[in-house]
């Protein structure tokens, strides 16, 4: 078992050197000059349409998930165990400097994030009360590559509600443990079973349910770390300015002797922002596609957002609480260990059970975020009522697994799998990114013109597959043909004349 742990160890660490992370590098560069710099053009369009009103249907229902719900439910699960274990692991591993890394890989992942998460909406379809969508339906309807997506399906049903919901448990589980500071061989599997019953309460109750639940535990868990982080600082108000040089200086191995120093200050920073972060995995646009917009772009930009909201808020405030904490790094523990020992040392024995409480939150928002991303695409694979019966039953087993086993293996095994599951999606959204920066012109030319930009798939006549765009009725009413008519011909133009320019 040792030997498979190393070959699953090397392995998916050259395919992230040396493939995985150039490619997202390259690609989230063009994206980003291609785009205008849309993840900072729009910052203030990302903040008014995270509140957009949801349409509703004729009977006056949502039709789906409001932008706000998709948001938290993409937030639950990018921002986890990850944000506190990984950056401590980072910052253990690459010193201060890696914290630089992970910022410019959250600002140049948030166009790829753009890219994928509008793609998601365009190409979404309808389901019950709701809409799913992600990287296999546009694989499917924009590049007409059904197979490829039925292969990122699997990919990341192994890897997001089964491996990694897994390892979510196993932190819970070993965080309990650590803070009770009882070796009993019962309590793991206490754990593990209240979990798994929470878990199965909700799953089984739908996207709505798991809509409503991510809705108030993202925002609790956010408000109470990030006090717990804003306390730590300014008990430690004069380290500020210190840390922030460090930050800056070491990014570029200036206090370095070795001269490998700065790639892998490099590599660790971004590798660990891209596990945190998600731009460009594909993961974020399966809840993207589940909000109801009157526009593809908008939640492209809610999910560009999200990146940021979990890295420069969520990372930063564990990097702070470690580097204000911790002046020496030379022996520290990596991982949670790191961020616990800096809590503890300010704020004593007790913050360590306020920790364990905001994991708690963090991992299980996860675990239902994860789980919704893999019941999107196992309805891709298949409808039949029976098979996601099935698929439920054995995440509620997984979470239960989790919380008893050891960690290394699944690890390893789901890193390597995230890579491929990154590299299929990171090629589709290349060769569809024409038509995001259709809809991103489209947009902008409403928002000129003062109005509520609002898509039909009739303002992008050359691409096939879009199925849910064809109602005209907005939140603010339907609009005349006649008028529906001149803005179809007038958008039409406009593309026309942008695609002679480009």
């Amino acid at each position: 078992m040792e030997a498979v742990n190393a070959w699953l160890l090397t392995w998916g660490d050259n395919l992230w050197t040396w493939i995985v992370l150039p490619v997202v590098v390259l690609l989230g560069i063009y994206f980003t000059i291609r785009s205008g710099v849309v993840q900072f053009r729009l910052i203030p369009e990302m903040l008014r349409t995270l509140t957009d009103k949801t349409p509703r249907t004729e009977s006056g229902e949502p039709q789906s998930v409001s932008a706000f719900q998709a948001f938290t439910i993409s937030a639950a699960s990018r921002v986890g165990v990850g944000n506190i274990a990984g950056v401590g692991t980072a910052i253990a591993v690459g010193g201060p400097g890696a914290v630089f890394w992970m910022w410019l890989m959250a600002f140049i992942g948030g166009a790829s994030s753009f890219i994928e998460s509008s793609l998601a909406q365009l190409f979404k379809v309808r389901d019950k009360d709701s809409f799913r969508g992600g990287p296999a339906y546009y694989m499917q309807r924009g590049l007409k590559a059904r197979w490829l997506g039925v292969w990122f399906a699997i990919i990341l049903i192994v890897c997001f509600p089964f491996a990694f919901s897994s390892l979510q448990a196993n932190t819970i589980s070993a965080t309990v443990t650590a803070t009770v500071g009882s070796e009993t061989a019962w309590l793991p599997w206490g754990v593990g079973i209240g979990i798994a019953v929470l878990t199965g309460l909700v799953v089984f109750g739908g996207v709505r349910r798991i809509a409503s639940v991510t809705q108030f535990l993202v925002p609790i868990m956010a408000l109470a770390y990030l006090l717990l982080g804003i306390v730590v600082v300014a008990l430690h108000v004069d380290r500020i300015g210190p840390v922030f040089a460090e930050i800056f200086t070491q990014a570029w191995g200036f206090n370095e002797v070795v001269g490998a120093a700065f790639g892998y200050i490099v590599l660790t920073g971004v590798k660990r922002g891209m596990f945190s972060n998600e731009a460009g995995l594909g993961s974020a646009p399966n809840a993207g596609a589940s909000a109801a917009v009157t526009h593809p772009v908008k939640q492209g930009l809610v999910q560009t957002l999200g990146v940021y909201f979990d890295t420069f808020l969520v990372c930063s405030i564990t990097a702070f609480i470690i580097l204000v904490s911790v002046p020496d790094l030379s022996n520290a523990a990596r991982g949670i260990g790191l961020t616990q020992d800096a809590l503890v040392s300010t704020l004593g024995n007790w913050s360590s059970i306020a920790l364990s409480v905001i994991i708690f939150l963090l991992a299980f928002s996860s675990i239902l975020g994860n789980y919704y991303y893999g019941e999107s695409n196992i309805e891709f694979i298949t409808t039949r009522p029976w098979v996601l019966t099935v698929y439920r039953i054995l995440v509620v087993i997984a979470v239960l697994a989790g919380s008893v086993v050891g960690a290394d293996l699944v690890w390893n095994f789901a890193d390597g799998v995230m890579g491929l599951m990154a590299l299929t999606n990171l090629i589709a959204i290349g060769l569809l990114s024409g038509i995001a920066f259709k809809l991103l012109g489209d947009y902008t030319r409403q928002r000129r013109e003062g109005r509520d930009p609002v898509f039909t798939r009739d303002l992008l006549p050359g691409v096939t597959g879009i199925e849910c765009w064809e109602d005209e009725r907005t939140v603010t009413g339907p609009l005349d043909l006649p008028t529906r008519q001149r803005q179809a011909e007038k958008h039409r133009d406009h593309l026309h004349h942008d695609d002679q320019r480009a």
